[in-house]
């Protein structure tokens, strides 16, 4: 059994409290210091999350805008079915599994918004040669830009995954005109051998 199976803190935290994987607790984390999620009023208030599978990411926003505001989610893979229930629940919550290239999911995305938020917890399937996924990673948060362009509010923000490698100063040179502040930030729920953080983007402005 590799390290990455074996259930650490943050996995064993997640089954107590509720969640299909240890992700959310990053999630936690990016809330907590950047305040992406409405602490006030949430009516009105769009997020569109990309690479929703599992459900973690999916299931704290939802608790957290107890009932109100709106969710879309899209991944290649299906939810959780054990909290399939609460999902069917939440009225305010569109599930579509799908190619996040696909121009017709992009255009069915982007029809539900525009949006306060996009966040994007993508990513690729490994392969252990760090180039590779990197650059794998780093498609996946191009993609996450461009639904930005089409679809982010102006002065919405958008947070995306990436895997730290050669492209990650020309992705951050590109984002940075488009917002007021880009920030970037690791939680401490990743795993310390992990080459991955987040690009927080503040305030959007335009994207080229």
């Amino acid at each position: 059994m590799s390290n990455y199976e074996k259930p650490d803190f943050w996995a064993l935290k997640a089954r107590k409290e509720g969640y299909p994987a240890r992700s959310v607790y990053k999630l936690l984390e990016i809330d907590g210091k950047f305040g992406l999620l409405p602490k006030g009023n949430k009516a009105g208030f769009k997020i569109l999350e990309l690479g929703a599978s599992p459900g973690s990411w999916s299931l704290y926003i939802l608790r957290k805008l107890s009932g109100s505001g709106f969710l879309a989610a899209c991944d290649l893979s299906s939810l959780s079915s054990r909290f399939e229930a609460e999902f069917r629940a939440e009225k305010n919550f569109f599930f579509k599994q799908a190619d996040m290239f696909a121009a017709g999911t992009q255009a069915e995305l982007a029809g539900l918004g525009p949006f306060n938020l996009i966040l994007s917890d993508a990513a690729p399937l490994t392969s252990g040669e760090r180039g590779l996924d990197a650059a794998r990673s780093h498609e996946l948060a191009e993609a996450a830009c461009l639904y930005a362009r089409s679809a982010l509010k102006k002065g919405g923000n958008l947070c995306v995954k990436i895997f730290q490698g050669a492209e990650t100063a020309g992705l951050i040179k590109k984002m940075r005109p488009a917002f007021n502040a880009l920030k970037t930030f690791k939680p401490e729920a990743c795993r310390s051998s992990s080459f991955e953080t987040y690009l927080v983007g503040l305030g959007f402005k335009i994207l080229s």
